[in-house]
């Protein structure tokens, strides 16, 4: 397509919001579940038939009892259903208005006298039998139960919209010549009491149509499950595709988020990169996108999480601190659509190290970026979610007694040596015009040996931070350290606890780059404040450590930078256990580190354990355990020489 035509798909004016209307955190409404119930792949398959009963016949009231109609309107088109009333039980809902109709009083139902009714609720049964009397008898009653899935896929069958039955995520996945992905994660749920959990798989093409669907069960208690996209398009022969990998955890326990390691990969060694999960819950806006550099391509690759297509213009890409610079995707994505978005052509005059922010609708879950450069390396990553309910909270410069440093985003300063670093603080919440911010360089050690004040950084700054200018190899003992970067209430109190940074690493030998994204917590204190410092399971506060490091095939290096961040000081050293299993989860050796408080560690899995490394096997992993504090790490993986992938750590 010539470059003509491909401006001609974008479009410049400004456009009016097309949201969808999806709760996403309410629990009343059945808290984030809802959304995925409804938007369910086979869910979607079977609206179909309801949909049609609906269209046909006379006019349909429609009962809403528990406030779900918007999500399931949101979803589905009921333009071509003639609606003869909805109904509430809600008092404070009367005269609110859904699908252009006040909602009146469910005991309006018997002068209304419906020839048929929709129930706008799973298990509906209860709510239907409550007003049951009030229909006429020749009523004829539908509900949201049509659209459930089979008991067989659901952990907790007694309570349909238990988070628990919708531990569903979705993957950037593809195929092609020179570019393949592969899927890493652990089975953590036996390790809580799940008996035989199976991920269910639905693999959509570009186009969003299902190329195919499979059960894949699960390995023994934390065993590692690889889904790799060149054995998978063999296994079921399939053409080479890009698409979204759709996944449903089955009879699991303890743990409703699916979290893995995405690998892309190519044919070539020179290819290489990471990221991970996508976050399970589709938000209004993403930031965190890097403007393209010299020589550069920046791709966002747009995976519809929804059987409902995406309005033309309703992907916004834009300048971050500049609205009016804001441009529309001037196409229709289908749903569960893939579709690469080139970033200049939407943003022609925006450069690293400027950033943008993506207004997305709540139409898909977090999405990937990929770089191309000069050379022809490609690199992926992920934008984050940009908040919009986060305003400033004078409070927090209050807490330093009980919060020390308070909230903490973590940088590993990688080898000196061998790596380029580059940070750019980046603002994640729609309200945030100003970053009052400072950044802490530490060594190994836990010694402190930089404080770099950067100000008030206004929401549009473009400010990298290239850590060569700031720091040597010599500043930090052993040629590594890591990086805080904090508020700083000495120049205002304009923080709301949504502080995020980017990292760029840029390999001195290959010139191959990776990057990634994470926001702030409070580390390592006992005293709480809302939900921080956060846990990985449980309550807060948060102070132990249970982190997963993927090791590879053969042939590939797995590296680690562990960071021991401390808001508050707390225990002088950590007491860390590395714990070595092979891919069935068979505990293979173990090696205890103590690190010290803001202090970190860098390693790599065959230095640490020897000869024990290559008893692991391919795709073995390393459990980094501590019970003594919260660490945070970073996880690499190299083709040593060609190229080197690098994103923070999960944990469960």
């Amino acid at each position: 397509v010539s470059r003509a035509a491909r401006r001609g798909l974008f479009q410049t004016e400004r456009l009016p919001a097309m949201s969808l209307q999806l709760s996403t955190y309410d629990p009343k409404l059945g808290g984030h579940s809802l959304f995925k119930a409804l938007g369910h792949p086979l869910a979607a398959r079977q609206a179909r038939p309801l949909l049609e009963a609906l269209e046909a016949g006379p006019p349909v009231a429609i009962y809403d009892p528990l406030g779900q109609l918007d999500t399931f309107a949101a979803l589905y088109d009921l333009s071509r259903v003639e609606i003869q009333a909805v109904l509430t039980n809600r008092i404070e809902r009367l005269g609110t208005k859904v699908l252009g109709r006040y909602r009146q009083a469910v005991t309006e139902l018997v002068s209304l006298a419906p020839k048929r009714l929709l129930v706008s609720a799973f298990d509906a049964r209860r709510e239907l039998d409550q007003c049951r009397h009030l229909l006429p008898e020749d009523c004829e009653v539908f509900s949201l139960d049509t659209l459930k899935l089979p008991g067989t896929m659901l952990s907790r069958p007694e309570n349909y919209l238990d988070p628990l039955n919708f531990a569903t995520n979705y993957a950037f996945f593809r195929d092609e010549p020179n570019a393949h992905t592969r899927l890493v994660t652990a089975n953590y749920w036996s390790a809580r009491g799940a008996v035989s959990p199976t991920f269910w798989c639905c693999l959509f093409s570009a186009e969003g149509e299902m190329l195919v669907e499979w059960d894949e069960p699960l390995p023994p208690a934390n065993g590692v499950l690889v889904l790799d996209s060149q054995a998978i398009r063999a296994r079921f022969d399939l053409p080479p595709f890009v698409g979204s990998l759709f996944i449903h955890a089955i009879d699991i326990s303890g743990h409703d988020v699916v979290k893995y390691v995405l690998d892309t990969y190519g044919d070539e060694p020179t290819v290489l990169s990471a990221t991970h999960d996508a976050n399970a819950w589709p938000a209004e806006w993403y930031a965190g996108l890097p403007a393209p550099a010299p020589g550069e391509k920046v791709i966002l690759w747009v995976q519809n999480s929804h059987p409902v297509a995406i309005p033309a213009g309703a992907v916004r890409i834009g300048i971050m601190g500049e609205d009016d610079s804001a441009r529309g995707y001037d196409a229709v994505i289908p749903p569960f659509a893939t579709r690469a978005i080139d970033v200049g052509e939407l943003c022609p005059g925006a450069a690293w190290p400027q950033q943008l922010e993506i207004q997305a609708g709540k139409h898909f879950v977090r999405p990937r970026y990929e770089i191309v450069d000069g050379a022809g390396r490609r690199r992926i990553a992920h934008a984050n979610v940009e908040r919009d309910n986060l305003p400033p909270n004078a409070e927090l410069a209050t807490l330093s007694r009980h919060h020390g440093k308070g909230f903490i985003v973590p940088g590993a300063l990688l080898p000196l040596a061998r790596f380029r670093t580059e940070v750019l603080p980046t603002p994640m919440e729609r309200s945030e015009s100003v970053m009052p911010v400072k950044l802490l360089v530490y060594d190994d050690a836990g010694r402190l040996v930089l404080e770099h004040k950067l100000g008030r950084l206004p929401r549009n700054h473009a400010v990298s931070l290239d850590m060569d200018r700031l720091v040597s190899a010599a500043d930090l003992g052993r040629g590594w350290g890591h990086m805080e970067l904090v508020y700083d209430f000495a120049e205002g109190s304009e923080a709301n606890g949504w502080l995020h940074a980017f990292f760029r690493y840029t390999d001195r030998a290959s010139g191959h780059v990776a990057e990634t994204i994470f926001g702030a917590h409070v580390f390592n204190t006992l005293m709480v404040y809302r939900d921080e410092p956060q846990s990985y399971a449980g309550r807060p506060p948060g102070l132990s450590t249970r982190l997963f490091l993927r090791l590879g095939e053969e042939g590939q290096k797995a590296y680690c930078h562990l960071i021991y961040p401390a808001s508050l000081p707390h225990r002088p050293m950590s007491t860390t256990d590395l714990i070595l299993h092979d891919a069935q989860g068979n505990e293979i050796a173990r090696r205890r580190v103590n690190i010290a408080q803001s202090g970190s560690l860098f390693w790599e899995a065959g230095e640490m354990f020897g000869a024990d490394r290559a008893r692991a096997g391919d795709h073995g992993y390393v459990l980094v355990r501590d019970t003594t504090c919260r660490l945070f790490g970073y996880q690499a993986l190299a083709n040593e020489g060609a190229a080197f992938a690098l994103d923070h750590m999960f944990g469960f």
